[in-house]
């Protein structure tokens, strides 16, 4: 995968409130469909200790679907976006119908992301949805990155 920048690219769209996670007690959800063309979501999720980050998700009505080979440690769909007959065009790469059979593309995936407070800045998660727990106070992100940047989450 591209290595992750701060600043987001044209092709990106910041739906989400930029103050999402701002006043969060809990767990700060944010998810941005980039050029899937789909209005992103934010919100809040109860939670007074640690948090699974796939129960932060379905607790703020995000669906996700890892891939066959790999399962949830990578993220393949968010409300099945892109769909299983959804052609993805990228300028400049070849076009594409995600399988969610192994891992997507380097240049058009969903980029997971992890702000450990209100604070800081968006880190890059170290590891896949599957395992990646949640503290109050801290945000994570999903951003459907194309291109050569990694935009991070809007707010």
């Amino acid at each position: 995968a591209p290595a992750p920048t701060t600043a987001p690219t044209a092709e990106a769209t910041t739906e989400p409130s930029a103050e999402a996670g701002a006043d969060c007690d809990g767990v700060a959800v944010i998810v941005d469909f980039g050029t899937l063309d789909d209005e992103g979501a934010s919100g809040c999720v109860d939670a007074s200790s640690a948090i699974a980050a796939t129960a932060a998700l379905d607790q703020a009505g995000v669906t996700t679907e890892g891939s066959v080979e790999w399962g949830d440690a990578i993220v393949c769909r968010v409300n099945d976006r892109p769909g299983a007959d959804e052609t993805v065009d990228v300028a400049g790469e070849a076009s594409f119908v995600e399988s969610c059979q192994s891992m997507p593309p380097a240049y058009a995936y969903w980029a997971l992301w992890v702000k450990p407070s209100a604070g800081a800045e968006w880190e890059y998660a170290q590891e896949g949805l599957g395992t990646l727990q949640l503290e109050p106070g801290q945000s994570v992100g999903l951003v459907y990155t194309t291109g050569t940047e990694t935009p991070t989450p809007a707010g």
